[in-house]
């Protein structure tokens, strides 16, 4: 019997490595080099074309370690090809810049990362890059009315955070198709194996890795990974379509990025003109341990959802939470999109607001004792931390108001531990947050 088809949970061991190429090695080696051995003019030649698949040439470019990485989580999300880089934020800057280059618009929910959204509003308008801000990300006729002659893409995180609401990716992908311009998703929350942005029409699709794909708090990287699918067009983006002198060769007529990878022009662009020459560049032994989180994505992602699940149920009972932000929970009028996206959970991060005032918040936080509290989600320990007052601060109030961000609202991210003896933690916290 031939094997044709390989699932989730086998990709995530094999996907882009060949033991026979690495010496036979079972795991993947840390290829701790700054350059390689080019061998001799001829093979260097084809190096640097970019003709001789599987050979390196320097690490802020490529290295066999991070292009496992790469091939592996580009192989889970179904992409033609993905770029691994230093951080999350990298991994959105790039990509936001690849297609916007030399100026634009792009449109994007009010109700993302507070660094994306202060990025968004404060730097990169200085480079000619605008956004045009929405509400609700599913108010299609809004995206629309926003779209112009100028906007080259909509972007969207999946699950949004800290409230969970959910993209409806498959009509955002029609809408921006329809106006011929690319879908990129922010899918750090549900991570590939709970949801797969492409399947459903997205173009670009970028992680924070430093997330629940690594999973152990002990790394900071993240990726962009190309669908492949978007017919870039030279009158908005003609970045692909210029001249590289990188790329020229005797008898090649066509040395743009289009001419010579075609449907892998967005990620050999981001490759050769961001990742190369700002150099946000992920280290091989980052990439060794991504790898090892990847090996567990699954198991880990699967428990963590549960014990969400059964702690906010528990946080619904109890008299001192005015409200639970959890999409999964399908109590909300987004039940329809979890059902139709979210089949094994919408992953393992909500929020809840907590009654009273803001000390009754901070005593909270300062009672807990198997939660950590720190700016940070997808680890196997369990984190909680205020996001008015950390990885939202940059928002201001009035708009934090309108997202649900109040100065009450607590985050948590779900870790591996017991659940109820999670439960117990929070409700001796709770217990003493209110205690006269």
């Amino acid at each position: 019997m031939i094997l044709t088809s390989k699932k989730f949970d086998t990709k995530k061991i094999h996907s882009g490595y060949k033991p026979k190429d690495f010496g036979y090695s079972a795991t993947v080696p840390i290829f701790q080099s700054v350059a390689f051995d080019l061998g001799n003019t001829e093979r260097a030649d084809k190096i640097v074309q970019s003709e001789l698949p599987g050979a390196f040439m320097y690490s802020r470019v490529s290295n066999p370690t991070v292009d496992i990485f790469e091939k592996r989580i580009n192989d889970l999300d179904g992409g033609v090809g993905a770029v691994a880089v230093a951080s999350g934020m990298a991994a959105i800057t790039y990509a936001v810049l690849n297609v916007a280059e030399g100026g634009g618009r792009i449109i994007a929910p009010l109700d993302i990362y507070g660094a994306s959204l202060d990025e968004f509003r404060t730097l990169l308008p200085k480079y000619n890059i605008n956004f045009d801000f929405v509400e609700n990300i599913n108010d299609f006729d809004k995206i629309q009315e926003l779209i112009s002659f100028d906007t080259k893409a909509i972007y969207v995180e999946s699950v949004s955070n800290p409230i969970t609401n959910i993209a409806d990716i498959s009509r955002l992908a029609e809408l921006a198709h329809k106006n011929k311009i690319p879908l990129i998703v922010d899918n750090t929350f549900p991570t590939p194996y709970l949801f797969n942005p492409i399947k459903f029409g997205a173009d670009i699709v970028v992680y924070s890795s430093t997330k629940g794909i690594s999973g152990h708090g002990n790394v900071v990287s993240g990726i962009v990974v190309d669908g492949g699918n978007f017919e870039w067009t030279k009158e908005k983006f003609p970045q692909f379509f210029e001249p590289e002198l990188v790329l020229e060769k005797e008898g090649r007529k066509d040395s743009s990025f289009v001419g010579v990878f075609g449907k892998r022009a967005f990620n050999e662009r981001l490759r050769t003109k961001y990742l190369r020459l700002m150099g946000a560049v992920l280290n091989p032994f980052t990439a060794y341990l991504g790898l090892l989180g990847l090996e567990t994505l699954s198991e880990r992602v699967s428990k963590e959802v549960l014990t969400a699940l059964k702690i906010a149920q528990y946080l619904e009972s109890n008299e001192h939470v005015e409200k639970i932000f959890h999409s999964g929970l399908l109590n909300t009028s987004q039940s329809k999109l979890v059902e139709k996206y979210y089949p094994n959970g919408i992953g393992t991060v909500f929020s809840f607001k907590l009654g009273g005032t803001v000390e009754n918040t901070r005593k909270l936080l300062n009672s807990v004792k198997l939660f950590t509290y720190l700016p940070n989600v997808g680890d196997n320990r369990s984190l909680i931390v205020n996001p008015s007052g950390t990885t939202h601060r940059e928002v201001p109030e009035n708009e934090r108001k309108k997202q649900n961000i109040s100065d009450n609202l607590i985050r948590l991210s779900i870790g591996l531990e017991n659940a109820d003896d999670l439960i117990q933690d929070l409700e001796q916290a709770i217990e003493q947050a209110f205690k006269e």
